[in-house]
């Protein structure tokens, strides 16, 4: 490994200060667009389904450069790496708002995410090799505070970009001198980490990995809010992850001989027959299904609370200000407490934040209460934990360790919103059937209702239009109470992976002991 700056250098302070405005910056763009997806799809005259496509390759992007990166910065330097990662996402993000028609703005949004998606992996990688490591806890608490904060925010702060400027090409621009001011300043004020050792780039492996990812990933985004069960039966869901699945098997064949020949795979098959590194990355799993469990807050606050609709966004801040608090409290624990501790109240305050979401919340400042709760308690995992945890196991390959920690998440971040969604059509679903129910408990006949046919979006638009101020309230209390049990699941189902990660991590726990145990015995 090239030597590093010490930890209480200058240089490496204003390392790290780069390193998490960098990711900041990358991460804002994964939510940004949301705010202005509307707008852009007038503006390129293309459909709701085609302007999807703006967001789906920027994760499909996301997802295929953040291992490769991982392996190149572990390969090339972390310098380096960062440099050209925040100069194509610069370039992609000129394109962006120069694009004359919706094929190129498509271009470079994937230009822009191959860019963007190795920053985190590269900052958290310099951190593990550069500080001592009872100092790594706090800036990977940074790290990830910036990147949850960033994720959370991103459609609010685009919604507030896009007011002032007047035009979603400033949504892009603002990049440019970011990432210029990121490029100049990182020659002076950060130094070069990389592997001890060289070997030739597994380009095979590569390839195979990029192409299995992609697949899978695609086959997930076509799921579209359908029950994943019944989503699957759809050939361009099934046929697409089925492939990807054949890909990676084939892929771990194809890398263990690599290995045994002693090359330098893409995905090395000693780390992941890891017992640490196969819990964390499920671990890592479930922390992209609690993060996706936030997505769903505007629309819980607009639904269930009934928020005005602009402002539901901003019912988001308290969260994403919480999980940034929660990330930074993370790192400092896990530094003085250690990653397995930190995880398990991680874990256990999650669990009380969305179980409250799930069975408590009826008025506005509950659900404060209990998403700042739910926030701090994800947060933890968002930075320091884990990323620690993978570096134990990663024998010095922190980029390859921390790459394939971040893909795992980003699959848990694209399956669970079909899962979740299946909830709240579910709610929809039941409104019919509730309003009859509590029709015949009120002694009204069922049948004195018309339009108990139309859905509960239907419902909701028609309520003015019904004269009878017992049968409307009746329908009012129906739609809440199908609404609330639809989010009440969502939330239910998250609070579930939150026991999962305490039980994880506790099974982690005893592996890592024995690990332990049987390195001192060895010495």
């Amino acid at each position: 490994m090239s030597a590093a700056f010490p930890a209480d250098e200058p240089n490496q302070k204003w390392a790290i200060v780069l390193f998490t405005v960098g990711v900041f910056m990358a991460a804002l763009d994964n939510g940004i667009i949301s705010a202005a997806l509307t707008t852009i799809n007038k503006s390129f005259q293309v459909s709701p389904s085609w302007g999807a496509w703006g967001i789906t390759l920027y994760t499909l992007g996301l997802s295929v450069s953040v291992p490769i990166v991982g392996k190149l910065s572990d390969r090339y330097g972390r310098k380096k790496l960062f440099i050209a990662e925040v100069t194509l996402f610069g370039i992609g993000s000129l394109l962006v708002a120069i694009s004359q028609n919706f094929p190129m703005f498509l271009l470079a949004r994937l230009i822009q995410s191959l860019g963007g998606g190795g920053i985190f992996i590269i900052g958290s990688s310099h951190v593990l090799t550069a500080l001592p490591k009872e100092k790594q806890g706090t800036a990977l608490g940074l790290l990830g505070a910036m990147n949850g904060i960033a994720a959370v925010l991103g459609p609010n702060i685009g919604s507030f970009i896009l007011d002032i400027a007047g035009s979603w090409h400033w949504l892009f621009l603002i990049n440019l001198p970011i990432a210029a001011g990121l490029v100049l300043l990182s020659f002076p004020f950060i130094s070069e980490t990389k592997a001890d050792q060289i070997k030739p780039l597994d380009l095979t492996g590569t390839v195979i990995l990029s192409l299995a990812i992609l697949s899978v990933m695609y086959g997930i985004t076509n799921l579209k809010g359908q029950d994943v069960l019944t989503g699957l039966a759809d050939p361009s869901v099934f046929f697409f992850v089925a492939a990807g699945l054949v890909l990676f098997t084939g892929l771990l064949f194809y890398e263990k001989r690599v290995e045994q020949k002693g090359g330098d795979p893409i995905l090395a098959c000693s780390l992941l027959k890891n017992k640490v590194f196969q819990w964390t990355l499920f671990i890592g799993f479930l922390s992209g299904g609690l993060l996706a469990a936030v997505i769903f807050i505007p629309s819980y606050a607009e639904q269930y609370l009934h928020v005005a609709p602009e402002k539901a966004g901003y019912w988001m801040t308290p969260l994403a200000l919480a999980s940034g608090a929660g990330a930074g409290l993370g790192g400092m624990m896990a530094d003085k407490k250690g990653p397995v501790k930190t995880t398990l109240l991680s874990g256990a305050v999650s669990f009380l934040g969305f179980l409250l979401l799930s069975v408590w919340v009826t008025e506005k400042w509950e659900f404060v209460l209990a998403s700042v709760i739910a926030g701090i308690g994800f947060g933890f995992l968002l930075g320091a934990p884990l990323n620690m945890l993978v570096s134990e196991s990663a024998r010095r390959h922190y980029g390859t360790a921390l790459g394939t920690l971040s893909l795992v998440r980003q699959m848990g971040l694209t399956l669970a919103p079909a899962i979740y969604a299946g909830f709240i059509t579910g709610g929809y679903e039941n409104i019919a059937g509730r309003i009859t129910e509590k029709l015949k408990d009120s002694g009204i006949p069922a049948n004195s209702f018309a339009g108990g046919e139309a859905n509960g979006l239907q419902l909701k638009e028609k309520l003015s239009q019904i004269p009878d101020p017992k049968i409307k309230q009746i329908i009012t209390d129906a739609i809440q109470e199908s609404v609330g049990m639809g989010f009440g699941k969502l939330y239910l189902a998250a609070a579930i992976m939150s026991i999962i990660v305490i039980g994880a991590i506790t099974i982690l726990s005893v592996y890592r002991n024995k690990q332990a145990l049987l390195r001192d015995m060895q010495k």
